[in-house]
């Protein structure tokens, strides 16, 4: 993996144990960057339900918490700035679907965050084509990471939804 100047800022409002730490989450959002960026500025913030849901209705007009909200830095400016976004985080939504999907928390956290870098990097799965560009991206880079193709649901209980409030 390339070498890429990475400030990652995370805030935690959820008491969940199994959030991985800080370093942990730079990792994989570096992986995500990989090749698209040499330098860039993030922002996580992970929360329980209740905040969750109310990012998901102030944001996107929908009820509930969901996974993972992204939030890109469009700026327009003279020359660009490594600033690349947010993401906001669902902790417990994360953890549920981990367990109803058969997958590690490890796994499953992992493939929130290279989901929503890759949308703030401008990519999106609003119609079939842009949706298997994205799985596809997200299934190598997981595998580079050590981890099983994210869209290989070993127990489903219910869809997997990934959102992006633009």
């Amino acid at each position: 993996m390339t070498d890429i100047r990475l400030e990652f800022y995370l805030d935690i409002n959820s008491d969940c144990s199994d959030i991985p730490d800080a370093a942990t989450m730079q990792h994989w959002v570096a992986a995500a960057l990989a090749g698209h960026r040499n330098e860039a500025e993030l922002s996580v913030y992970v929360v329980d339900e209740p905040e969750g849901a109310e990012f998901n209705l102030r944001y996107r007009n929908k009820p509930g918490a969901t996974n993972v909200l992204s939030f890109p830095a469009d700026l327009d400016l003279p020359e660009p700035l490594p600033l690349l976004g947010d993401l906001v985080i669902c902790a417990p939504v994360v953890s549920r679907e981990a367990r109803e999907q058969g997958k590690s928390a490890a796994a499953h956290w992992c493939h929130m965050l290279v989901h929503g870098t890759l949308h703030l990097l401008g990519y999106d799965h609003q119609n079939d084509p842009e949706a298997e560009r994205m799985e596809q991206l997200e299934t190598e880079l997981l595998a580079s990471l050590g981890f099983a193709p994210p869209y290989e649901i070993v127990n489903p209980q219910r869809p997997v939804t990934h959102d992006n409030p633009s």
